[in-house]
């Protein structure tokens, strides 16, 4: 099977190349491209079905995106030794690609299609995740699947006050901005990343910048599918229309949904029942031997009742649920709602609301991570749970989905800028947001509720977080647009942005955009940031009624945490052979101990959940530890007797002789009946031998001195 290989480049603002190859990998995909930036390179493929299957009225897209453990020299972790189930990692990269090129797929393409994306080789200098839509872009371009593209995405950060595009590891890890962006050569589609309370104008220029360096990338993918022949798609026909009938659908039920709309009911499941109760009976109207096509009349109502709710926005800045565009929905709130959590809230804003726990735990509960491109441990780990009785579903449990581990994400980076430094930290912080009722901005309901269970908790943050999930209603014709605060779940599907925004009163922590509609401006975006700047403040302010700064002690039955520095010389003392010495600390004393060797020291970290407990423990590695000292006093044990004297442990693993002649200030013949195995006896340690170490004791300097005995009188 012969082909042409044809290969292009672009540059970055920096002068670093990246090249797009075709024609030679995966020559049966639709649409295949290897990728390469510097050692990176990506091999991303796109297949579509040439048909729709019947019933089908979406579009049926797989992204996936798996990074090969071979690409840096690595092999898995694991029994099998084999790349399996998608990494979290992974379904984030995956989901990134996917939401940047979903929305420029035609509305009426319903052919399944899979995207598939793996890294082939790493490099740590050329971040793979922001490279891994502008592979998938090309290889729909050079595809004749009907994809609207090109887009690219590329990550910026900000390092001590410069912008970066497409930055090293190294680079990013001491950024202060961290956003990957995706767009296309006219507009901004997708914004994610991360900040440390950066200002609203900081994050429109990372944006404009990230875009020129997008704007390249577009134009070399429209080269690559000029030069492969590539620029005309596939004809399609996937949908059953009847515009005559629609519009008969909207002027009979248009009035009637827009009435239902202006009722602004607070409550969705009424709002539901009133609006499904209109193509209720306008079904039951029809003749039993109708020739109306029912499929196609729910399928219009869908865009009869969008088109009334948007309108309504736009022509009387009335909300469903009656709200002013940028009011925030009622906040209530409350901590140490759970007695046994070592933190715990309930956040509840409208019909959203997040209960969630903090639990404290050690070094050994720390994640591991086992990635091609990445491993070692975190510390902080943050779960979102999204079940279906919290939107009055049936919905089996599996696990989480891609959304769950998405919302979780954005979560736990919204909330890690505030955290006290972990890695100097002894604790490990699990959050666990369980959605217990969802009409929108749930992900934002999960960062208010974690920042509210760590101040519970006592985890020093250093500024309390709020979020918030902004929405746009636009009509490209009339220009008209509504800009909405805090959004409903409707709001959500009938919308043309959902753009969540957490933060500080000092600046922004992180941000999540994906956008469903061409030509959003950046004045526009400045105006949707400022919007959402003033709704952050105002939900702050609601959750400091309840709590403004944290605790300042842990809960009772949270574990306690010491850390005791050693020299690297003592670890081996504290372990004991085998692990002996630590163990039985553990089994005495309750307490759990933890060890490492950072650098030239050692750190011990001492958890447990009472003080009596904490004392035993830090007592006992501290003796092990100390270094003898001449004219100390010490609570010995005696360990043998000789005919000599006796061997005295007075301190862990220390023995020194406590001579015959040290023991009283009488005079001793023998060691017969003065001392037993096993006795107490408090001793001083008078020398240490410089030659040999060897410690001398003495127990009667610490009795009191006989007086001397008179002489007797000379006859």
């Amino acid at each position: 099977m012969k082909s042409t290989i044809i290969t292009k480049s672009c540059t970055l603002p920096d002068g670093r190349t990246i090249t797009l190859e075709t024609g030679k990998l995966a020559r049966q995909a639709d649409g295949a491209v290897v990728l390469r930036m510097g050692d990176t390179m990506i091999l991303a493929t796109a297949v579509a079905a040439q048909t729709a299957k019947d019933g089908v009225d979406f579009l049926p897209m797989s992204v996936d995106y798996q990074e090969r453990f071979a690409s840096t020299g690595k092999i898995p972790g694991g029994f099998l030794k084999r790349e399996g189930k998608l990494s979290d990692y992974e379904v984030l990269i995956s989901r990134l690609v996917d939401r940047a090129i979903r929305p420029l797929f035609p509305v009426d393409y319903h052919a399944e299609t899979q995207i598939a994306i793996q890294l082939i080789s790493g490099d740590h200098k050329a971040l793979p995740d922001a490279l891994a839509a502008f592979a998938a872009s090309a290889a729909l371009a050079v595809s004749d699947i009907p994809f609207q593209g090109p887009i690219s995405e590329v990550r910026v950060i900000r390092l001590e006050g410069q912008y970066i595009i497409n930055p090293t590891l190294e680079q990013k890890e001491k950024a202060d901005l961290d956003f990957i962006v995706a767009a296309s050569i006219d507009n901004i589609l997708m914004v994610e990343g991360e900040c440390k309370e950066i200002n609203e104008e900081d994050m429109l220029v990372a944006l404009k910048l990230a875009h020129d360096a997008i704007k390249v990338q577009c134009q070399v993918q429209l080269d690559l599918a000029q030069a492969a022949g590539k620029t005309e798609k596939r004809v399609y026909s996937h949908e059953v229309k009847d515009e005559a009938f629609k519009a008969e659908l909207f002027k009979l039920l248009y009035d009637k949904v827009y009435d239902v709309a202006r009722q602004q009911l607070a409550n969705k499941h009424t709002r539901s029942e009133l609006f499904g109760k209109i193509v209720e009976e306008y079904l039951a109207s029809l003749p039993e031997d109708t020739t109306v096509n029912k499929d196609l009349v729910k399928k219009y109502y869908k865009d009869i009742q969008k088109a009334a709710c948007r309108n309504l926005v736009l022509n009387e800045k009335v909300r469903l649920d009656g709200r002013k565009t940028n009011e925030i929905r009622q906040i209530t709130s409350e901590i140490d709602y759970l007695p046994s959590a070592h933190g715990s809230s309930v956040f509840t804003r409208g019909e959203t609301q997040s209960l969630t726990t903090v639990t404290l735990g050690t070094k050994m509960d720390e994640q591991m991570v086992d990635g091609a491109m990445f491993d070692g441990y975190n510390k902080f780990i943050l779960h979102y749970n999204f079940p279906g009785f919290s939107t009055g579903e049936v919905k089996p449990n599996r696990g989480p989905g891609r959304r769950e581990v998405g919302h979780g994400n954005l979560a736990m980076r919204a909330l890690k800028q505030v955290l006290p430094n972990l890695a100097e930290g002894p604790y490990t912080i699990r959050v666990v947001s369980d959605i217990l009722e969802s009409n929108g901005s749930s992900s934002m309901a999960t960062v208010c509720a974690g920042s509210l269970a760590l101040m519970d908790a006592g985890i020093k943050i250093t500024s309390p977080v709020s979020g918030i999930a902004m929405g746009m209603i636009s009509d490209s014709a009339t220009k008209k647009y509504a800009i909405l605060s805090d959004i409903l779940g409707d709001e959500d599907h009938l919308g043309d942005m959902d753009f969540k925004v957490t933060g500080t009163e000092k600046g922004i922590t992180a941000c999540q955009m994906d956008l469903k509609v061409d030509g959003l401006t950046y004045d526009v975006l400045k105006e949707a940031l400022d919007q959402a700047k003033e709704g952050r403040l105002h939900i702050l302010n609601e959750m400091k009624k309840t709590i403004s700064s944290p605790k300042p002690d842990l809960k009772p039955h949270a574990p306690r945490a010491v850390t005791i520095m050693i020299d690297k010389d003592m670890i081996g003392a504290v372990i004991g052979p085998g692990g002996k010495v630590i163990q039985e600390i553990q089994k005495t004393t309750g307490a759990t101990v933890v060890i490492e060797e950072v650098g030239n020291k050692g750190i011990v970290n001492i958890f447990a959940t009472n003080q009596e407990v904490m004392d035993a423990a830090v007592k006992r590695v501290k003796n092990i530890v100390a270094i003898p000292e001449v004219d100390q006093v010490y609570d010995g044990v005696v360990k043998s007797i000789m005919p000599f004297g006796a061997f005295v442990e007075f301190m862990p693993g220390k023995d020194g002789l406590l001579h015959i002649s040290e023991i009283k200030w009488e005079r001793l013949e023998t060691m017969e009946g003065v001392m037993e195995v096993g006795e107490q006896v408090k001793v001083k340690l008078v020398e240490v031998d410089k030659k040999t170490g060897k410690f001398r004791l003495s127990r009667k300097v610490l009795l009191p001195k006989p007086p001397r005995k008179e002489e007797a009188p000379s006859a």
